[in-house]
């Protein structure tokens, strides 16, 4: 087995007490619910970053991952595993590569919270975009697949599958700008200048529609498995933020740490290292679905980089209100700041 991509978030552990699982009520449940399905050999919690707490379930023959709502009051929209478990289920019916479905529970009395089962995916997650333990060819095997994943994911026709009620249709951006910007209000602590010239610029120069498509909301290397053997994406995770919106806007904001990153936004490292510049990674991806957002590039980091420089500004709410978490939560002040002056800049270019 290839272990060099290990890191310190990759693997499992023991499960936290906080998330602990009755393992007898699970199996006799899941027994009751999936045919053909054994004793359960052992229960371990995945390490990443999930904001739904997410479990490695073996069987003698079998592994299987279960992801639930976290305990304890949550937001009302929040942690939404059953939009999670229904996009999974329907690309099920498609070539986007995913787990396998098997079945969701509403009844909390199971594990304390609301779940969902799917299959285990062989597989590595990376999560520095330039894959710094990867070798020149398996960087650009790994950045070809993740094109090709995306442009594939933004060619379903979800009608077909199910999910035309999955997000309303139209004006996404406009829609984004609007809920960005009421955000963004609500936990202001300082002027920001250019976040002033973006809520008053971007809602009257929205882009072209692209149609509507299903859209992953956090698409990027740290949300997709990569196949050791092959360097190709075997599975998208963390469907969470998913909805019917606009493609480009979709495949943009995948392509924003071709802004953020000192590696990637530089494009002699890039060619260096295997890694597509901004604008091949963008034609390779227009040439797929058909898309023409070249020209219109700025204006969708642009508004990217606006939609980041909200979320940061939303912690520094939660720094002046006391429900912070973070150590480095007053930081994102800096990042608010940092991400509307660029995106402006961007914008006027």
């Amino acid at each position: 087995m290839n272990t060099k991509f290990k890191g310190e978030y990759s693997g499992t552990k023991s499960v936290s007490e906080r998330h602990e699982i009755n393992q007898e009520d699970l199996e006799k449940y899941l027994k009751s619910e999936l045919k053909n399905f054994e004793d359960i050999v052992s229960l371990e919690e995945f390490i990443g970053g999930q904001s739904n707490p997410t479990y490695l379930i073996k069987t003698k023959s079998e592994s299987y991952v279960l992801r639930r709502k976290p305990p304890g009051k949550l937001l009302k929209s929040a942690h939404a595993v059953d939009r999670e478990y229904k996009v999974i289920a329907a690309l099920n019916k498609t070539d986007v590569p995913v787990p396998k479905a098997y079945l969701h529970c509403e009844d909390e009395s199971v594990i304390g919270t609301e779940f969902f089962l799917m299959s285990f995916v062989e597989g590595e997650v990376m999560w520095e975009p330039h894959i710094p333990k990867a070798s020149e060819t398996e960087r650009q095997k790994i950045y070809q697949s993740m094109n090709d994943t995306i442009a594939k994911l933004h060619s379903v026709d979800h009608v077909s599958i199910g999910l035309e009620d999955f997000g309303k249709p139209g004006n996404y951006v406009g829609r984004q700008i609007a809920r960005w910007s009421k955000q963004y209000l609500a936990s202001e602590t300082r002027e920001i200048k250019s976040m002033n010239n973006l809520m008053e610029w971007l809602p009257k120069n929205l882009p072209i529609e692209k149609g509507t498509k299903l859209v992953h909301g956090d698409f990027s290397l740290s949300n997709v498995m990569i196949d050791l053997n092959s360097f190709g994406i075997c599975a998208i995770l963390d469907w969470e933020l998913s909805t019917l919106g606009d493609p480009a806007a979709d495949f943009s904001y995948h392509c924003i740490q071709y802004k953020l990153n000192e590696v990637l936004s530089n494009e002699k490292e890039c060619k260096s290292l295997g890694i597509p510049t901004e604008r091949e990674y963008l034609a390779m991806y227009e040439e797929k679905t058909g898309y023409e957002i070249s020209k219109e590039w700025n204006l969708y980091m642009g508004f990217n980089l606006f939609k980041l420089a909200a979320i940061s500004q939303g912690i520094m709410g939660r720094v002046r209100d006391g429900t912070a978490a973070g150590k480095n939560a007053n930081s994102f002040g800096e990042n608010a700041i940092m991400m509307a002056d660029a995106a402006w800049k961007l914008i006027n270019e």
